[in-house]
């Protein structure tokens, strides 16, 4: 496997390798073109965003927006974020339909070997996230590898979401556990 094919595969990889150095590269003056963008034409920004993603879906999403590559992130309909959120997307990111996110949210996939000797090889892996239908995210939350989040969920401000949860709740602390259930 390339270290691309690994990256997205969730094995160890070499994120100094050429390839991924360059689409990252490419993924930040994409970011910083976007950003730069607050006043221009939806349209330019629609453009900046189809390029980054790689999909005709057509995320709503305020500045400043940063990711790693944007093409490990999918998005479903009607999907909705505030300023600043920040996704590292070394792994893929799956947003159901009608998701909305406030302000200074972070979405990490990517993390690290837990042994020193590992961990100082340079090499790390990434854990898919997934983001159910209707699902609020409030502001400042933080949302760790490997997480899955069902149907309905209510994130609430402040939450590190350490772990999947199922569909209709309400979760939140650090580390999040289940406030309380979603009447549908």
């Amino acid at each position: 496997m390339t270290e691309k094919e690994k990256m997205i595969n969730e094995v160890l990889y070499d994120p100094s390798h050429i390839e991924l150095v360059k689409d990252r590269m490419k993924a930040k003056k994409l970011c910083r073109k976007f950003n730069i963008e607050v006043y221009g034409e939806k349209e330019i920004r629609d453009e900046i965003l189809a390029e980054l993603f790689k999909t005709d879906v057509k995320p709503h999403i305020e500045p400043n927006f940063w990711c790693d590559y944007g093409y490990n992130i999918a998005f479903g309909k009607n999907f909705y974020s505030n300023h600043n959120l920040i996704i590292l997307d070394v792994a893929p990111v799956i947003f159901g339909d009608d998701v909305m996110i406030a302000p200074n949210v972070q979405i990490y996939t990517a993390s690290h070997p837990l042994n020193p000797n590992e961990r100082c090889s340079g090499l790390e892996f990434g854990k898919k996230v997934v983001i159910g239908n209707k699902v609020w995210i409030g502001g400042g939350a933080i949302i760790l590898p490997g997480v899955t989040l069902g149907d309905n969920v209510v994130v609430a401000a402040g939450a590190v979401v350490t772990k999947p949860f199922p569909d209709n709740v309400v979760i939140g602390g650090n580390p999040a556990k289940i406030i309380k259930k979603v009447r549908i």
